[in-house]
């Protein structure tokens, strides 16, 4: 998987104490019992994470996948690096 991937699961590892062995890039959020309060905390720790990207708080939704978060992140990252 991408760098974004493995620092999206550090995160949610880390700082939301998910279980390492209930992430997948498959898995999606609601799958976890979590909902779109948790994910709004989640995108504004990621936003410090990934500086100069603009994670909004409306990105993702608990139906998405770890894999689809790491995706949407990755291009708000590269839409930041782009001139």
């Amino acid at each position: 998987m991408s760098d974004v991937y493995d620092r999206l699961v550090d995160l949610l590892v880390d700082r939301f104490e998910v279980d390492r062995n209930q992430v997948g890039p498959d898995v999606a959020f609601q799958d976890l019992d979590m909902d779109s309060l948790f994910l709004v905390e989640l995108l504004l720790v990621a936003q410090s994470e990934f500086p100069g990207a603009d994670i909004g708080e409306d990105l993702l939704s608990p139906s998405d996948t770890i894999g689809r978060a790491a995706e949407l992140i990755g291009l708000r990252i590269a839409t930041a690096a782009s001139p």
